[in-house]
């Protein structure tokens, strides 16, 4: 019996010792905001045609909203050179809306897969690949105003050279197989499905550390296929009431206005095209025929570069800079053609009880001329985590609103001072921030655009119906500025739970001459009145 006890004994610590060979470490990190904003004016139309417009996001959110968001991340950790991970996301489910699982029962289906990759290193190296749906982005030390920073998929190796230099380089495909085709001319369904609608990414990045300062070269190229943004021929069909085919329906050959694209969001939309987006092409309602403009059928070369430093030698004083250029090129249109560039200054300097610090940035605007395409820089994804502000771009750490102005710096230049992190009583901490902000587009091309019918009329100020046709809020020229002021309180209650309170207001003033937006006047249309924009938020915040 004692044998076969210490054969047993073991045997069992032989499949003991396996088993833990081969054992996963499970680790969990999660996030969630309950979000309260109270706020009017979000797209600066006060009222139209004596009608109150309130406009927040889409325009269709109320003065007041609640809402909450859950973000849970599992890693399946096998060792230092192995690991897999999956990020889920729930929300945001605004309180009582029934379509983002928000109404009474709270049974919508709306938990999202936000990344999805696996980690690994190769033996006896130290090369790391990450492979999979991740967050990418392009480096912005000073302003945040990232070209590209999003989940998506692709393949991103990195190795470290020495101490001072490393090198990461990616291949992305943020778009394929979405374009469902047409019928040809026979009647055959699905021609030319997923046809030429990939759009590939490639970069390359060269972080370098100094004693007291990072900098990070870089440089990015992009192919767009002719049809990755095309509208399928259901989505491009315009029809009446009773269902009939109306005579300007959109032909075989027919890029797709961006207004309205079949693949996308509207942050690529907005940061890829001139204003109006696709609408190369003008439409007679009499015979339906398309004239004027060309099929696209070949593939966009977008390709940008920039370099980002931090510098901190000078401690307690810190200074940092970003500098972008980008350009997006069609060999069958130069309409949509579009490129630009960008440059911001930061300098700081840190105190016991605050961090004072001034910046100040510009960036390319469009000349007078439609016709030679966009002078705005173009960006890839512009869901940037802006440092310069919280509520006039994209800049809120949390799900509080923002970006009414946009969420590119594209097209702006501004001035700004804040004072960041000001702390008096212990885990309460205060930044408050005054910018100045101004266009650098021709008046002449609000001028043209808006006699051209193509200016939202009266859903916002400036903006072609947001989100859509190369810009996603206002449109800036050189005769129109805001002035934004805004305080951000964070009190961390416990180790894992904050309470955010933040309060933002931004005054603005438009060019209502006959030379910008008042050449509306001339169609017989008013300018909608013009509200500034506030708003108050309260967010909990629990991270663990």
């Amino acid at each position: 019996m004692k044998k076969i006890a210490t054969l047993l004994l073991a045997a069992g610590l032989v499949f003991g010792a396996a088993t833990g060979a081969s054992a996963i470490d499970f680790k969990a990190k999660g996030q969630w905001i309950m979000s309260f904003d109270y706020g009017q004016n979000g797209t600066f139309v006060g009222k139209e045609n004596g009608h109150k417009k309130t406009g927040w996001g889409d325009g269709k959110q109320d003065d007041f909203e609640a809402r909450q968001r859950v973000r849970l991340q599992l890693d399946a950790v096998a060792s230092e050179s192995l690991s897999g991970t999956v990020y889920f996301e729930i929300g945001d489910s605004i309180w009582g809306q029934n379509s983002s699982g928000g109404a009474l029962g709270a049974d919508g289906k709306i938990v999202e897969l936000k990344q999805a990759y696996i980690d690994w290193m190769a033996p006896e190296t130290d090369l790391k690949v990450r492979m999979g749906i991740q967050n990418i982005t392009t480096p912005a030390y000073a302003s945040g105003n990232s070209v590209l920073n999003d989940d998506v998929a692709g393949v991103v190796a990195s190795y470290q050279i020495n101490e001072m230099a490393g090198v990461t380089a990616f291949w992305a495909r943020p778009y394929n197989d979405n374009f469902t085709g047409f019928n040809d001319a026979n009647g055959h369904k699905n021609w030319r499905a997923n046809y030429m609608d990939n759009m590939d990414a490639v970069g390359l990045l060269v972080p370098l550390s100094f004693d007291g300062a990072k900098v990070t070269p870089w440089g990015m190229y992009a192919g767009i296929g002719p049809n990755t943004f095309r509208l399928s021929q259901k989505d491009a069909e315009k029809r009446d009431a009773d269902g009939k085919l109306l005579p300007q329906t959109y032909t075989n050959d027919w890029y797709g206005n961006l207004a309205n694209m079949g693949a996308g969001n509207g942050f690529i939309n907005s940061g890829l095209f001139p204003v109006g987006g696709a609408r190369h092409r003008d439409f007679s309602n009499a015979n339906g025929r398309a004239v004027g403009g060309r099929n696209l059928s070949s593939y966009a070369n977008a390709w940008w570069g920039g370099v980002s430093a931090d510098i901190t030698i000078w401690d307690p004083f810190r200074v940092a800079f970003d500098f972008e250029y980008g350009s997006v090129t069609w060999e069958d249109d130069g309409r949509l053609n579009r490129q630009g560039w960008f440059a911001t200054l930061l300098a700081e300097y840190k105190l016991d009880w605050a961090i004072p610090g001034i910046y100040g940035w510009y960036a390319s605007g469009d000349d007078s001329n439609p016709a030679n395409g966009s002078e705005r820089m173009p960006t890839m994804d512009g869901n940037n985590t802006n440092k310069y502000s919280n509520f006039a771009f994209d800049g809120d750490p949390y799900i509080a609103r923002d970006a009414v102005v946009g969420h590119s710096m594209a097209g702006t230049w501004g001035i700004g001072a804040r004072l960041k992190d000001m702390s008096f009583i212990e885990d309460l901490k205060h930044t408050f921030r005054v910018n100045y902000i101004g266009g650098t587009n021709s008046t002449t091309m609000a001028k043209k655009m808006s006699k051209a019918g193509l200016w939202a009329n009266g859903d916002d100020l400036g903006g072609f119906e947001g989100w859509s046709g190369g810009h996603d809020a206002l449109y800036l020229t050189t005769g129109d500025s805001a002035l934004e002021f805004g305080l951000s309180n964070y009190y961390k209650m416990y180790d894992n739970f904050t309470i955010s309170l933040e309060a933002d207001y931004i005054a603005l003033w438009l060019d209502t001459s006959k030379s910008a937006w008042g050449a509306r006047h001339k169609e017989g249309k008013s300018i909608p009145q013009t509200k500034d924009a506030w708003n108050i938020n309260a967010s909990f915040v629990y991270s663990f």
